[in-house]
């Protein structure tokens, strides 16, 4: 049967999957101040990253309307499946759910399933490119969405950022944290439980925090030689390479996959931060 994943922003797809049709995304806005963007193809992240640097005020994202998701899900792909990013970081997810009410209204009966990844940047990659591999291999819309559910609670995400700001300034981490990065230099390994931000482990200094943070993963995740590594940095290539080094020496994995952040969580990790799932 022929599928479509829909996507929000927030995903970063490896470049040979970018313009494939299979895939669409939908944009979430950007604004810093009164700089206002899509975050789109046009995305352009060292402007984006100057302009946050600048301002005073923090970053925010607006989530698409429920509209854009009803006119994404008009196609005649027979499996229709939406990742968003967490529901406890945006409204995406609701949107999302919303536009399939308004589909059916609308239009009547199609398969359609969002799916809440509880993680973002490359966590909503993994589940991207497990939605391609399951339909690839025939399984059937309810198989399908069975696979994938399991798959989510079986996934890992970690994070470690060099600016909490936008973070604390959102809500999502206490000032305290965000103090203690800024004057000593402690960087937090965090990671995502159900989507809720909690910190996992700390280290002085991006490379102690990111052995770290490997020796966690190899510890933590089950089966890591059938799974893939995604790391998604914002402007940091070097620490990307890094964190693979550092996995690599450790355990054999499946797959690496390196990207860089769209805008959404470029928003969010901010320079320098890296976003890893596995």
């Amino acid at each position: 049967m022929s599928y479509k994943i829909i996507v929000d922003s927030c995903c970063e797809l490896p470049e040979q999957y970018k313009n494939d049709k299979r895939f669409q995304f939908v944009p979430l806005g950007l604004e810093v101040g009164d700089y206002q963007i899509m975050d789109d193809e046009n995305f352009d992240q060292a402007e984006f990253l100057a302009q946050v640097a600048v301002c005073p005020q923090c970053p925010k994202s607006s989530c698409p309307s429920p509209e854009k998701y009803m006119d994404a899900y008009q196609t005649d792909a027979e499996n229709v499946f939406a990742v968003t990013l967490s529901s406890h970081l945006s409204g995406s997810y609701n949107s999302a759910v919303l536009g399939k009410s308004l589909y059916h209204e609308k239009y009547g009966d199609k398969n359609i399933y969002v799916h809440d990844s509880e993680s973002a940047s490359s966590g909503e990659t993994q589940y991207a490119l497990k939605i391609m591999e399951l339909q690839e291999q025939g399984l059937s819309f309810e198989d399908t969405v069975k696979e994938l559910e399991a798959f989510r609670d079986e996934m890992k995400t970690y994070f470690i950022l060099d600016n909490l700001e936008t973070l604390r300034k959102n809500g999502r981490l206490t000032g305290v944290k965000a103090m203690l990065v800024s004057t000593l230099n402690i960087k937090p390994i965090m990671c995502g439980n159900h989507g809720v931000i909690e910190q996992k482990s700390q280290a002085v200094g991006m490379k102690k925090a990111i052995s770290k943070l490997a020796e966690i993963m190899v510890k933590e995740v089950s089966g890591i030689t059938e799974r893939t590594l995604m790391i998604s940095h914002c402007n940091c290539p070097d620490k990307a390479e890094f964190m693979k080094k550092e996995v690599l020496a450790r355990a054999e994995v499946k797959d690496v996959i390196v990207m860089d952040t769209a805008g959404v969580s470029s928003m969010y990790a901010n320079d320098g931060g890296i976003v890893v799932t596995i």
